[in-house]
């Protein structure tokens, strides 16, 4: 039984890593359901001249362009506002969830509670449902606030995973080192890859 994803993205830089990781879980077979802000969008412009509309529908459509040999089935996206979402309510909880790249400012709302938008009480569902919740904050440096509220976070049960690439295989290119980080995410969710060697190997 294929697992069901919820995958958010948000307005810190990484959209590479977020997009990686989008076309990795539909790959293996995942349902994804795929939530974005709107500074999302702006970083998905500057980093990598994507366009990702802000209507769902349209969104999706030029996510199946971008990723072609992807189930179209599995793969469903929502608005910020959109309440009626699985992901919304605690009766229909994903399997896991994970923000690539993750705001400092979204990570602030979900270590205090704050759920005004679909991703901060999506990610309330999951750690209240005790899913595995995977944050993947793109930060330099950390303040003591960012700080705090990861620690928060790590003893409500979340998992902070900064995108923070090895090199001890060798990276030849961004994309090595963007999909080291993508691996290391799917591990945690038990997602099988072939995006690298692994240590030993």
């Amino acid at each position: 039984m294929s697992k069901t994803i919820c995958l958010a993205l948000t307005g810190a830089s990484g959209m590479p890593y977020g997009l990686r990781l989008l076309e990795c879980l539909l790959n293996a077979g995942c349902k994804v359901q795929l939530l974005y802000s709107q500074a999302s969008q702006i970083v998905a412009k500057q980093e990598m001249d994507f366009e990702l509309p802000s209507r769902p529908a349209e969104a999706k459509a030029a996510l199946l362009q971008r990723f072609p040999a992807v189930n179209p089935e599995k793969l469903a996206v929502f608005g910020r506002e959109e309440w009626f979402a699985p992901v919304a309510s605690g009766s229909n909880p994903p399997d896991a969830m994970i923000i690539c790249p993750c705001s400092m400012g979204t990570l602030a709302a979900i270590a205090q509670g704050l759920a005004d938008k679909l991703i901060e009480r999506a990610a309330d569902v999951v750690l209240k449902e005790g899913r595995k919740l995977i944050l993947v904050p793109r930060e330099t440096p950390f303040s003591t606030i960012h700080l705090e509220n990861m620690l928060r976070l790590s003893r409500a049960g979340a998992i902070i995973l900064p995108p923070s690439p090895g090199f001890y295989h060798h990276p030849q290119s961004v994309q090595d080192i963007v999909d080291f980080v993508v691996a290391r995410i799917l591990d945690q969710i038990g997602v099988p890859h072939s995006l690298m060697r692994r240590w030993g190997e």
